[in-house]
């Protein structure tokens, strides 16, 4: 007689192992950063950003239209970074110290900070690589996506909520002759609108998480779904499992008559 609740606890069991499993009622998941882009120094660019964390490793998805389309007939480079350790967020027009009309990468330091990580397309991520113009995304509008790896003080100042992203690079066309004829404050080489913000966002905690234990989908619309119909199997076989036992100790209990 005691073999029916052993059944039903077993079932239950079993349907409580799979609802535990990982990627499907308790996945582990990333902490997301997400930044609006906004226009900086004359700009008319927007742009979306978003960054998910697994350990130190960050995958990167941004989207931007309506910069600069080109620099020297080529396509323009916009050279990227994450800025860290000031105050997390992005200068007004009072950060423009010289009266130029432009608000320089260092005039803006105070609001930003200094690059913490360089947001390349390939190789180098450190700050080292922050004005590498052969490694920058470039033209108009760009979709960029990469995982990288973090550094720690990049890491802290995105948990200290003072990660900033700064897209730069102007158009000469719209900035003042004063402006125009200036050298950058960061590579004298280069005028001062191929290295000044163009666009600038402070990254802050996102509602959306990816969970990091599910199976890749190959799209996002079907992966809530998937989980959803596990939880519902899982829920399906404790149900089934009590009405068995319940069934068999009837039964057990109708033959002892």
């Amino acid at each position: 007689m005691r073999k029916a609740p052993f059944l039903a606890a077993s079932s239950v069991a079993l349907g409580i192992g799979l609802l535990a499993m990982p990627g499907i009622a308790s996945a582990d998941t990333g902490n997301s950063y997400q930044a609006q882009l906004a226009p900086l120094n004359h700009s008319t660019a927007s742009g979306t950003f978003m960054l998910t964390l697994n350990g130190s490793q960050a995958t990167i998805t941004e989207h931007v239209d309506g910069l600069a389309a080109t620099f020297g007939g080529k396509p323009y480079p916009h050279v990227q970074h994450i800025h860290i350790g000031a105050q997390g967020n992005c200068p007004t027009a009072s950060a423009d110290k010289d009266g130029d009309g432009v608000v320089s990468t260092t005039e803006g330091a105070g609001n930003y900070g200094g690059i913490g990580t360089t947001l390349s397309t390939s190789g180098d991520t450190s700050p080292a690589a922050g004005t590498t113009l052969t490694v920058a995304p470039s033209g108009a509008s760009f979709d960029y996506k990469r995982t990288i790896t973090l550094d720690d003080k990049t890491l802290a100042a995105l948990k200290g909520g003072t990660g900033v992203v700064v897209v730069h690079g102007l158009d000469p066309a719209t900035l003042s002759a004063k402006a125009q004829a200036a050298k950058s404050d960061l590579v004298p080489a280069l005028p001062l609108a191929a290295t000044s913000p163009a666009l600038c966002g402070a990254l802050t905690t996102s509602q959306m998480s990816m969970p990091s234990g599910a199976a890749a989908t190959g799209g996002g619309s079907t992966a809530g779904l998937q989980d959803e119909g596990l939880i519902a199997g899982g829920a399906a076989l404790v149900a089934a499992g009590a009405v068995a036992g319940g069934l068999a100790l009837r039964r057990r209990s109708s033959t002892a008559r």
